[in-house]
């Protein structure tokens, strides 16, 4: 089952896609938002959430009081499943997230928005020339400072950034990885606890 964790829209059961999504699990959904809230980035932020699925991140952060959430997911089905998602969320009293069905890369070329919170949860075989592509496309989009999230296997080999973005931290939680991202050192400090996920194999799995 997937449900968002806390906030508004704390405990409500969400869709998932019946196929072709990998939903980030919710033990490390868990940890991320503990690390997020502990920097308030998630308080009246302008979420972009690529490779959406079934928006689970993105509307976590609607969920924790982003002020506006983007999802972006080019597979139609999948697409569906996030707008019955983003309406529930609303419905808890969060902002009405915007499900854009579309490829990343056509998204990032004409979106004309910024945004200071960025999720990137790609399937694991997404080559990485088309990756690292999205990226460079995703940093003139960004505002100055803003945290990125991409998740990956922690198999995957490292990625290349633009040269607007730098890595700040990495987290491991069975095979998956978070790589925080930041536009100008947004999450250097270290200084609040983050919470940790047990590192178990469970925690790649689905939402």
């Amino acid at each position: 089952m997937t449900r968002i964790i806390g906030g508004l829209a704390g405990g409500l059961r969400l869709h998932v896609p019946l196929r072709g999504t990998r939903p980030t699990s919710e033990r490390v959904r868990e940890a991320l938002f503990g690390a997020l809230d502990a920097r308030s980035l998630c308080d009246g932020a302008r979420v972009l959430d690529l490779y959406a699925g079934s928006g689970a991140l993105g509307l976590e952060a609607a969920s924790r009081g982003a002020e506006s959430v983007v999802l972006v997911e080019r597979d139609r089905a999948a697409a569906k499943v996030a707008e019955r998602n983003a309406e529930a969320v609303a419905k808890a009293g969060a902002a009405r997230a915007l499900v854009e069905q579309v490829g990343v890369a056509q998204y990032l070329q004409r979106t004309g928005r910024r945004f200071d919170l960025v999720f990137l949860d790609p399937p694991y075989d997404l080559p990485d020339a088309e990756l690292e592509a999205a990226l460079a496309e995703l940093a003139p989009a960004l505002e100055h400072p803003a945290t990125v999230v991409l998740e990956r296997s922690r198999r995957s080999a490292p990625v290349a950034l633009p040269g607007d973005l730098e890595l700040e931290r990495s987290r491991d939680y069975g095979d998956t990885t978070l790589l925080y991202l930041g536009t100008r050192g947004t999450l250097a400090d270290d200084s609040a606890p983050e919470p940790e996920a047990e590192a178990t194999p469970e925690a790649e799995a689905a939402p």
